[in-house]
This record gives C-alpha cells, structure tokens and sequence, in this order.
C-alpha cells in the first residue's frame, strides 16, 4: 500500500475537486439510487455547478418494478426535491436487471465473466452517459462507514457510555491480529454465507478472509486510505473505466478520490469521527436534509439480480462449468432456487451458463 500523501485543503474541498473535473465534461450524470452516498454525490455535484456556473448534474437512476426491497422512490424524490433538480433520467428495468437476463447474456458472450456480476447489466446506464461523464457513490460503506478504531473513539475520546456490546467491540478492536483472525473466522463461519462451498474450500475461504479482514491498521487514518487500496476495489474501479470507455464515458467516484480521502484522513488524525451518520453531517449538512444524512435502512437487490430467468436456468442446470472440486452444485443449485438467493454466487452463475453456451 502506498504511503498517506500530504494535504493541503479540506475533505469537502477536496471532495467538490473531484466532483468539479466532472462537471467540467458535460452532460455530467450521477448514478443516483437514493441511498446516502449518492445522493452526497449529487447534492455536492448540485452546489458546485450553481456556485460556479456550469450545467446541473443529471440523476440517473435504475428502478426495479415490482421489487419492493429495491424501492428507494421516497429517498429519491426527497434529495430531488431538496435540490429542486428538473432533469431526472429514470431507467425502468423489468427482467433485464436479472443476472441471466437478456441484456446480461448477450454482455457475457461479449465480455466474458466480470466481478462484480452486476456489471453485466449496467449497459443501459453507461449507454444513457455516453459522451459525458458519470459519478457514482461507490466507497462510502468503505470510507464513510465505521473503521476498526471506531469504538474505542466512542469510549475514549467521545465518552459515550460504556455498554457491554461497545466495551466488546472495543476489545476486539485492540485485540491481537492472531485473535481477531480467529473471531473473523468464527463470525464468517456463524452467518455461512456460501453453503455452496465444499468443507475444505471453505475453511480456507474464511481464512484468507478473515486474515484479510484483520489486516485493517487501527488508527483511523491508516484504516481508509488501507480500506480505498484494496484488491477488490481496485477490480471494481479498473472495470467501471474499462465498461465506460465502451461508450466514451469518463467515470469518477469522489468518495474514492485520492485527494479526498488524504485530506479526510489529515482531518480525521488517528481516531476518525464517531461513525457514519457524524461524518456525514460534518461534510454534508449544508447540502442535504438530516433525515437523509442520518437514514440507516438500505435496499436489497438481490430479488432483482435473481428472479426469474437465474431459477430457470438453475431447474434445467446440469451442474457443469463450475469446479466440483470446489463447489457442491446441488448446494448451488438449491441457493439460486431460493426465495433469497444471494449475489455471492452470481458469478459463479453467470460462469455456468457460459459454460453451458
């Protein structure tokens, strides 16, 4: 990882940089689903084309019908209210969301198998921004969300009162990293998460996920800047540029700017803040109403990334293309068929069917 570069502006100012050379490139869209962190985005996006002249961001926003986990319209239509934006794209996507859909076939026989499987179905979204530029609210859960320190800056620093559940979670923040691979890999184990996997791959899976897990540095500043130059959010960058440079789309996601998380660790120190909902409101409480800055639910979509066309596929399957050796396919099977099928075996899913093809 490489070392935590100096800063010499403020988080949010850093932040609206990163918004800015967007909107420098227009028509500047923001992939908009209502949840916290992209509404930040569009709300900040909002106030710096105002302030400097420049063109309004546009919303994009994919709406699932029928999917009531996936309904974020109340969140929506509050932030586009609030900002009183006039232009709202709305992509209505019945069937097409579904990882085995139509739209997600004909991008596997293009592209072959993508992580994360979701992206096989993002064409609508990247073909509406051609041209222009499009911000996402990718890394909030990353960077905005609690850190490993964040209990031990409740007990100490903010003197929150010392309950058994945050004096646990302090002691397991302090804890050696031996002892906190092994409660990682007794929570991973507890929840199962992936039945699919047979005993030996999986006891391997939760270590190595759980190592991976103990890796986080405790001071708060160490932690997101670790947090932003992990392997998995390195693929998730590198294939959202390589999906928009399809369709002559530059895309930006400011809460993964670096100049942005080097001022925020700068002014966050080694402790950080006390958790989600205060950073928010110390970047975003001029710009957004508190009931969005402090909302705790969040939609679902594995209903819309599983319906249909995967449990078709799943009853005519003959558990080919997968590795035997590592998954049960009577056990992957049995997920994609049930009422809550998880996305951890999406690319898997897709895998098989290309297989099958």
């Amino acid at each position: 990882m490489a070392a935590l570069p100096d800063a010499d502006v403020s988080a949010r100012a850093a932040f609206e940089a990163a918004i800015r050379r967007a909107l420098l490139r227009p028509p500047c869209y923001v992939s908009f689903s209502g949840g916290r962190d992209s509404s930040a985005v569009l709300a900040v996006a909002t106030h710096v084309a105002r302030r400097e002249g420049l063109a309004d961001p546009i919303p994009v926003t994919e709406i699932y019908p029928g999917i009531e986990a996936a309904d974020e319209s109340r969140w929506q239509r509050l932030v586009i209210d609030h900002l009183g934006l006039r232009e709202w794209v709305r992509i209505s996507i019945s069937g097409e969301s579904d990882l085995l859909g139509d739209a997600a076939r004909a991008s596997l026989l293009r592209r072959g198998v993508l992580w994360p499987p979701s992206f096989h179905v993002k064409d609508a979204l990247f073909t509406t921004a051609s041209g222009g530029t499009l911000l996402t609210g990718e890394g909030g859960d990353e960077v905005i969300g609690p850190r490993r320190v964040t209990p031990v800056t409740l007990l100490v620093r903010k003197r929150r009162r010392p309950s058994p559940v945050l004096l646990r979670a302090a002691a397991s923040a302090l804890a050696p990293a031996q002892l906190r691979r092994v409660r990682q890999r007794r929570d991973i184990a507890r929840y199962d998460q992936q039945p699919w996997l047979r005993p030996l791959v999986a006891r391997e899976h939760r270590r190595l996920l759980a190592a991976d897990e103990a890796a986080e540095p405790l001071a708060w500043d160490r932690s997101i800047w670790w947090a932003r130059h992990r392997r998995a959010v390195d693929v998730v960058l590198t294939n959202y540029q390589a999906l928009g440079a399809e369709q002559d789309v530059v895309v930006g996601h400011p809460l993964l700017d670096d100049g942005f998380l080097a001022a925020l660790a700068h002014a966050g120190g080694r402790w950080g803040y006390a958790g989600r909902t205060s950073l928010m409101r110390i970047l975003f409480a001029d710009v957004l109403p508190d009931e969005i800055l402090r909302r705790s639910s969040k939609a679902s979509f594995d209903t819309a990334y599983m319906g249909e066309a995967t449990r078709e596929f799943a009853r005519g399957w003959d558990g080919s293309g997968v590795d035997t050796s590592l998954v049960d396919p009577e056990a992957l099977r049995a997920g994609w068929l049930s009422d809550r099928p998880s996305t951890l075996s999406g690319a898997l899913l897709q895998q098989a069917w290309l297989a099958s093809r």
